[in-house]
């Protein structure tokens, strides 16, 4: 199999910022909305890169958009591919930017 080699920024499209994802940070979990074709060592790698720390576990997840009903009939929501990273031990990813 020949490696598709992608952007790192192409790969992960950006943070996950509600309560649940800010509260797995202090244990060292991140989470990102990533392209929907990527795998766990693209995410891994591009994490490394980007950020600059060790990833130690990429868990990913496929979540289907939801069904809106509308005026006219049914829409549906757009579905997400999301990824959370586990960072090495003392290391934490600065999402706010501060």
């Amino acid at each position: 199999m020949s490696a598709i080699h992608k952007p790192l920024h192409d790969v992960i499209i950006k943070p996950v910022v509600s309560e649940k994802s800010y509260a797995n940070s202090d244990r060292g979990q991140y989470t990102f909305v990533v392209a929907p074709n990527s795998n766990k060592v693209q995410i891994k790698q591009a994490i490394e890169q980007i950020f600059n720390v060790k990833v130690t576990n990429v868990n990913t997840f496929n979540r289907r958009g939801k069904t809106q009903r509308t005026r006219t009939g049914f829409g549906q929501r757009a579905g997400q591919k999301r990824a959370i990273v586990t960072v090495a031990e003392g290391q934490t990813i600065d999402i706010f930017g501060n």
